[in-house]
Formats: structure tokens, sequence, C-alpha cells
């Protein structure tokens, strides 16, 4: 059942994208750029603020990082490079992975293939003797989930980074949809590293952004952290510049009830959590045509 109320959500949806960084509801900061360009900086400069700040303490830095958004990675990489930032002592806990139908990685030339996307932008850019060494790159994958569950329950992570998906997913923590198994808010907070079936509406979205609607190529199971890991960061720091299929999370996120319908709102539970949009992700139609009539008796 559902805990979104629609007139509720037309009321949140209709908020102008302008005054949504200074809005007295608000229940998560948030913070609104312009561009692709300028979050990719944004998050490039922050991360390494972050590592910078500890090597100078000679404190390692535990970091949940995520495959996209893409406009990050060359920043990051160009920053490292110019100013020679040690990534040694850089621990990254990859958030998820795509897996094929029986569970198993996917060739590292496939779009979804995160591992071979990262790879290819995110590590092999940097000097190598700045690199973060292969032991402290620890990877998703279908046969490695008790030893990540275990090992990063040891770890105390320094920050989230991430995205959210079509409904509020963080990491590959979507809203479940099982006709007969139901999750309480309670079983998402406490989730953990596990595989699972991609959903739907999460399989339809991708196909959309990818492969023209070409559902068939995209993968249909994935291994992620859960909830209960992406929540232990010091820092969360979430960021989107995807635009229309992430609009109407965003604003549950800032405005709506904690509900496992949108994984997302658990965020307005932590002590220090940021999200960033750019301008055409904080729009939202409904807010663009006041004309409309949805069936709502709205002021």
């Amino acid at each position: 059942m559902s805990l979104i109320n629609k007139r509720e959500l037309y009321e949140w949806c209709r908020i102008p994208y302008r005054e949504l960084e200074h809005h007295p509801d608000l229940k998560i900061p948030f913070r609104l750029c312009t561009d692709s360009k300028e979050m990719g900086q944004i998050m490039a400069e922050e991360l390494v603020n972050e590592i910078r700040i500890n090597n100078s303490r000679n404190k390692k830095t535990s970091a949940i990082i995520p495959c996209g958004p893409g406009c990050w990675y060359k920043p990051f990489t160009d920053l490292v490079n110019k100013e020679k930032i040690s990534l040694k002592n850089l621990v990254v806990w990859h958030m998820d992975e795509c897996l094929d139908w029986q569970g198993c990685e996917l060739p590292k030339n496939h779009p979804y293939s995160f591992r071979g996307f990262m790879e290819k932008n995110f590590y092999n850019p940097v000097d190598q003797n700045l690199a973060v060494p292969e032991c402290n790159r620890k990877w998703l994958n279908g046969n490695n989930i008790e030893e990540i569950k275990n090992k990063i329950s040891k770890e105390e992570i320094d920050i989230t980074y991430g995205g959210w998906g079509q409904d509020g997913h963080v990491a590959y923590n979507q809203s479940r949809r099982h006709p007969f198994h139901h999750l309480t808010i309670e079983d998402v907070r406490n989730s953990s590293v596990r595989i699972q079936e991609n959903n739907v509406d999460t399989i339809i979205a991708l196909a959309q952004r990818t492969f023209g609607m070409a559902y068939q190529f995209v993968p249909p199971m994935s291994v992620t952290l859960g909830m209960k890991e992406c929540l232990s960061g010091r820092k969360i720091r979430l960021f989107s510049d995807t635009g229309a299929w992430k609009q109407t999370a965003l604003r549950i996120a800032l405005f709506g009830p904690v509900t496992p319908e949108y994984p997302i709102t658990l965020l307005q539970e932590h002590p220090d959590v940021l999200i960033t949009a750019t301008v055409e992700t904080a729009k939202h139609p409904v807010s663009e045509h006041p004309e409309w009539d949805l069936g709502l008796e709205v002021n």
C-alpha cells in the first residue's frame, strides 16, 4: 500500500525548482547546480578534499562509490593527477553491479558492466604512482556477498557517494514489487548485501535511457550493498543530472514520508546528508503546467 498521497504529491511537484533549496518544508538539505559540468566539478572537488584531509592526518579514506553519474570521473582524475593527490590510502567499496539472468558478471565491455566502466573511467586514467591499490578496490559480484558483508561491517565509512533511481533506489536498493512479499521500512533500513531480480520499472527506465527501449538488453539481475551499508557513511552525498526519470523521486525524498516505496527517504534520518541535482533534474512538469487538470481538488 502506497504511503504517497496524490494530492500531497501534487503539492510537492508543483514547487518551482528555484524554491527548493530554501523551502521551509525540506526534510533533507538540497543543493541546486546548473548542469552536469558544474555538478561533476563539485563531486570531484569534494571527494578530493575528503581524501586530502585524511592523507594529511595519515589516515585512510573509506568511501562507498557509485558507477555514475558519469560527469565527475574526468574532473576527479584530472584533479588527482594535476595536484598529485595520492589514492594509496583510498579504500573504494563499489555500490553495486549488474548481473545476467544466472547471477553472473557481464562482459566488461557491456554498457551495464559497472566494473568495466569504472576501470576505464575511474581507475585507469590516474597516474599509476597515485592509483588506488588493487587490494583496496572492493568489487561486488555474485560470489563474494558474505565476504563483502563481513568486511564492510568492520569498516568506518567516511563518505557514501551515490545517485538515485526512478523509485528512489540508492545503490540497487529498489522498491520491493513482489506481489506476495512486502517490506516494512525497518526491513529496508536493515537490508544488507544481496543478489536480486531487477524490477520491471528499473529495466524499462534503463532500456529507455540506454537502448532505445530495447529492454531485452538490460541486465535482469543485480548485486548491491544494502541500505544498512549505504547509511553507515559518516557523510552521505547523492547527486543526479539525469533529468526526467529522477524528478518525482527527488520531490518525495525532499518532502515525503519515510517509506519503503522510496528507499531514498531513509536519508531523512541521517545526520549529515546532502542531495545535489541539476536544474533538469530539479524541475518537474507539474510545476511548469499549472493549467493541467489532474482530477485533484487543489487550491
